[in-house]
């Protein structure tokens, strides 16, 4: 017999008799690991701090991947105050990757020593990525942290667990001074499905910040109550721009009734049946929907701005436009556009012409802005300003003016010396800058935050249009991009439509449409 065969055999037949399962890997707290999981640590944590390259840095990280040693915790722990922010997600990232208890626990332990805010941060997002089962008790210490962001993230964290007991914990938070951590603690009540969020949201409807009185709305329409019906018909009555779509939803939640815009047709409906109305039940409430999406066409009604076909009662609004080389070109599916009256079928012609109509019909009380973007961003005016006549003159003048920047007319200049005037290296499609421009996002996200965030912004809706897929700017691959974007949009709460035209991304401008609220619009190539 070979030396090998007979070594397990002996230790096999040895199990036998004492009566246990084999035991290969080493076990530490009921979970165990292989031996090449602290391999790889000791390969990390001998070549990581060579690595200058982020590029090489994050790919180091990846490798500890499905590597379930408690020790790799307290490796990446330490990487969520890198100064790169590609490695401080990504160490983020893998902390919410484990599948046994031994990580995961010596994650928990160490969020309840940890007493830096920036790392508290970091463990609780990978905790509520990793949607790790705990008793919680080390995340609701958090609740109490001076960093507004830690009191969020444990928000956050506690939605995922579900436990009714820590409820009037999540409560203490309903009316903490940030908007974030207000709005989280909204949003948390709701995800559980406790009625301990109706008094809190129906005092929430007066908050002075938009982006909390739309919690609120939501929460309201999640947690069905029948009182909270003429509440959210008060509430429209006295609201006005985009948190009418989110009063209208609320109460289709409630009824099922459509979610109809118009304040008047509610007020009818309640001072008609309020008296004796009850709830659907959900069941009842399901086939109401399905019935009525079988028949949507019924009840789309246009009112308030529409921008290529996507309606929008916003009185916020942020038109962002790509204005990079390839917007020069023309559409190829001519037969689309034949009948819009454009004074040429390039993409440039066809955008100008539909976003000078749009403005020209805004009504006096929205506000609006534009911001053209290629390789630089260029906003058309410091902020949003009323839709009175001065202005609109003014925004149709500037939208004339715009042509694509380092377009195939301009290589042409290029080629016979005339670079500076082409101006090719400025016709590239920055999508980040224009994103988080648009958001009030650092362009760097390294650059340290200032004291005051400027998450509480002024825009509500933004209509995002382009014709090509990201090829400059400080993230260029879509899936970062959207993650930035997406996570910032948690506390702005932006509605975010894009308009697609050209080569472009399809995945990406659908997901940046439908994970921000928004619509997707397909004109074509």
């Amino acid at each position: 017999m070979h030396r090998f065969q007979a070594v397990v055999l002996f230790f096999g037949l040895l199990t036998l008799f004492l009566g246990h399962a084999p035991a290969s890997p080493s076990v530490i707290g009921g979970t165990s690991w292989v031996q090449g999981d602290s391999d790889v640590l000791k390969e990390f944590n001998k070549y990581f701090r060579k690595y200058k390259d982020p590029v090489e840095r994050v790919e180091a990280i990846l490798a500890l991947e499905d590597v379930e040693n408690p020790q790799v915790v307290k490796v990446l722990v330490k990487l969520i105050k890198d100064k790169d922010s590609s490695v401080r997600q990504t160490a983020i990232n893998v902390l919410a990757t484990f599948g046994t208890r031994a990580p995961i626990d010596a994650l928990l332990l160490r969020l309840a020593e940890e007493k830096d805010s920036v790392l508290r941060a970091g463990i609780l997002e990978a905790i509520e990525l990793g949607k790790y089962h705990h008793d919680g008790v080390a995340t609701t210490e958090c609740l109490a942290d001076k960093d507004w962001r830690v009191r969020r993230a444990a928000l956050k964290v506690l939605g995922n667990l579900k436990n009714m007991e820590l409820v009037p914990l999540i409560v203490s938070l309903a009316l903490d001074k940030e908007n974030g951590v207000r709005t989280a603690c909204l949003d948390t009540l709701a995800q559980m499905g406790s009625k301990e969020v109706l008094p809190l949201a129906q005092a929430a409807l007066l908050d002075e910040v938009w982006q909390v009185r739309s919690s609120a709305i939501n929460a309201l329409g999640k947690v069905r109550d029948l009182g909270s019906i003429p509440l959210l018909i008060a509430t429209m009555e006295n609201e006005q721009g985009r948190l009418i779509v989110d009063l209208s939803m609320a109460l289709d939640q409630l009824t099922g009734r459509g979610p109809i815009k118009n304040p008047a047709t509610w007020r009818s409906f309640w001072d008609t049946y309020g008296d004796r109305y009850k709830l659907p039940t959900d069941e009842a409430l399901a086939k109401l929907i399905a019935k009525r999406e079988a028949n949507a066409a019924a009840y789309k009604v246009k009112e308030g701005t529409s921008y290529h076909g996507v309606d929008t009662p916003s009185r916020s609004i942020l038109f962002v436009i790509d204005v990079s080389g390839s917007m020069e070109d023309e559409v190829t599916e001519k037969e689309r556009f034949k009948d819009g009256k454009y004074p040429s079928y390039s993409r440039i012609d066809i955008t100008k012409t539909e976003l000078a109509r749009t403005i020209s019909g805004l009504e006096p009380y929205v506000k609006f802005n534009i911001l053209s973007f290629a390789t630089d961003v260029e906003p058309w005016k410091k902020g949003l300003v009323s839709a009175n006549v001065l202005n609109k003159s003014s925004a149709a003048s500037w939208i004339k003016k715009l042509e694509p920047i380092g377009g195939n007319s301009k290589q042409e200049l290029a080629e016979v010396g005339f670079g500076a005037t082409a101006a090719i290296g400025k016709g590239k499609t920055n999508t980040w800058g224009a994103l988080a421009t648009a958001l009030s996002i650092p362009l760097d996200p390294n650059q340290k935050k200032k004291k005051k965030d400027k998450y509480s912004v002024d825009v509500d809706t933004i209509f995002f249009l382009s014709d090509g897929r990201p090829t400059t700017g400080y993230f260029v691959k879509t899936e970062a991009i959207l993650k930035g974007i997406l996570e910032a949009n948690e506390l702005r709460k932006v509605v975010i439509h894009t308009i697609a035209i050209g080569e472009f991304d399809k995945q990406f401008m659908q997901r940046l449409a439908t994970g921000s609220g928004g619509v997707f619009v397909d004109l074509g190539r």
